[in-house]
């Protein structure tokens, strides 16, 4: 089973992003809800500069969230790839599209080469 290697899951509202995401850094998210204590991954994404100001953009849509925090924004665009592509892409997410690079960057993802 695929694993997001995330803390959490924790309450996707302000006081719990700011309680739990205390560094202004690059990282990862999921957001989903909690079905019999199981974490259903229900959106991946990422930020490259600041994750608890981008989760605070979800707040309202959905009920839990989890997070890791990254070494670069290129670590975190990898993870993200690795996240949409084990979690069921735009089939089973609802992410609209495969994760997109940042605006001058040309990473590939690591596992489809998009």
């Amino acid at each position: 089973m695929a694993s997001l290697e995330m803390e959490g899951p924790f309450l996707l509202n302000v006081a719990d992003i700011d309680k739990n995401v205390t560094r202004t850094e690059p990282g990862n998210y999921a957001l989903g809800y909690l079905d019999e204590k199981v974490f259903r991954v229900k959106y991946v994404g990422r930020s490259d500069d600041d994750l608890n100001d981008r989760l605070k953009d979800h707040v309202g849509n959905y009920k839990h969230f989890k997070f890791s925090y990254a070494t670069s924004p290129k670590a975190a665009f990898e993870k993200e790839c690795r996240n949409f592509h084990d979690f069921g892409e735009v089939k089973k997410l609802d992410n609209d599209i495969h994760p997109d690079r940042p605006d001058g960057a040309a990473w590939k993802c690591p596992v489809c080469g998009q």
